[in-house]
């Protein structure tokens, strides 16, 4: 499976410069020149950060959408970049002070549900006393991932688990940002009270939640072909729960950064123990190289696990430790394959500094 994961990894490239990515550029500047219209400075200063810091979101999510026959790509394209651009959007909205940190992120994290099973009537996702002033981005954004998705052949097969993944993913996003005024505790009953049956502890069961976004995009992929059946659309929620827990690397490499912010990361959730952490990461690579066997296009999803630990790995050092020896730890029995993920990583990170230095002053935007 691994030499597999390598095939895949050349394939992806293969096909996602010439056929994807200039669908993506387009998309990505759509939403940017919608952001760039929001008319309140805050939301607007919000939304611009998000679009500009981190292409590389979608770019990582859309290389799903090489999977996609060709009649099919440009509706999985839309809707991957819109959903990501809007799980971003949402992310750094979540950030900001809440009156009732639960409550209003519920509310806003609403708007994930909205994309893929629409309410009766628009809602309004902005929390009251926070500004709402988009020029209606957000809706936008929601309408945008519906109607792509709406159109694809295979979606009744994924509507279910899609809709799950986003429900789960809404409600762990709440009890992260919420950990940070009313602490972790919240964040674990939620966690406990999920029912049995995933092997996952509480914390690795929490990040696997907040990062099924990841789920959604790899449903919508599947979404593309009309023989893609409900029992396959469950195996890759579920396997997509294991490779979202990966995204607990980003506690040990964000460790001191988490720290002077007053933000809490899931290193937190372990004591601060990084070596327990490390052997659960283990662990949880291991069952995804398994389940990914039995998993349709299972050597794509493994390789989009070891994108997920290369881009922890390739990380500048933090204040202990280079992060790619963590991520190699990680990673151990993934040899073949981890070393071309961690270059081409370390490549975008170089290229992605070298872009910033000319970047636009978002404040003076503001």
């Amino acid at each position: 499976m691994i030499l597999t994961a390598n095939a895949a990894l050349i394939r992806a490239n293969l096909r996602y410069w010439p056929l994807v990515k200039p669908r993506v550029r387009l998309q990505l500047q759509r939403w940017e020149d919608a952001a760039g219209a929001i008319p309140d400075p805050e939301l607007r200063g919000l939304a611009l950060t998000k679009l500009r810091g981190e292409h590389f979101n979608v770019q990582a999510a859309t290389t799903l959408a090489t999977l996609a026959p060709r009649v099919a790509r440009r509706d999985v394209i839309d809707a991957i970049v819109a959903l990501q651009v809007l799980y971003d959007y949402l992310d750094i909205l979540g950030e900001q002070p809440l009156i009732d940190p639960l409550r209003d992120g519920e509310r806003l994290f609403e708007a994930l549900r909205d994309c893929l099973s629409p309410a009766a009537s628009p809602r309004t996702y902005y929390p009251v006393g926070r500004p709402s002033a988009d020029g209606g981005y957000l809706q936008s954004l929601v309408g945008a991932v519906y109607a792509s998705f709406e159109r694809l052949p295979g979606r009744a097969a994924v509507a279910q688990s899609a809709l799950a993944s986003a429900q789960l993913c809404a409600q762990a996003q709440t009890r992260n940002h919420a950990a940070v005024t009313l602490g972790a505790g919240q964040a674990q009953q939620w966690a406990l009270s999920q029912p049995a049956g995933s092997g996952l502890g509480w914390q690795e069961f929490l990040a696997g939640a907040a990062g099924s976004i990841l789920a959604v995009h790899a449903l919508i992929a599947a979404a593309s072909r009309p023989q893609t059946t409900v029992e396959q659309a469950g195996a890759i929620a579920d396997l997509y729960l294991y490779i979202g827990a990966l995204t607990m690397l980003d506690s040990v490499v964000d460790r001191p950064e988490d720290t002077q912010a007053g933000q809490r990361g899931y290193l937190d959730y372990y004591g601060g123990d990084q070596q327990l952490l490390e052997l659960r990461l283990r662990k949880l690579v291991q069952s995804v190289a398994t389940r990914a066997q039995t998993t349709v296009d299972g050597a794509h999803h493994l390789m989009t696990m070891v994108g997920v630990i290369a881009y922890y790995g390739s990380a500048p050092s933090s204040a202990s430790e280079r992060p790619n020896s963590v991520a190699s730890r990680v990673g151990s029995g993934l040899g073949p394959v981890i070393a071309p993920t961690l270059a081409l990583m370390r490549c975008w990170r170089i290229a992605k500094r070298i872009s910033q230095l000319g970047a636009p002053d978002l404040e003076a935007q503001a």
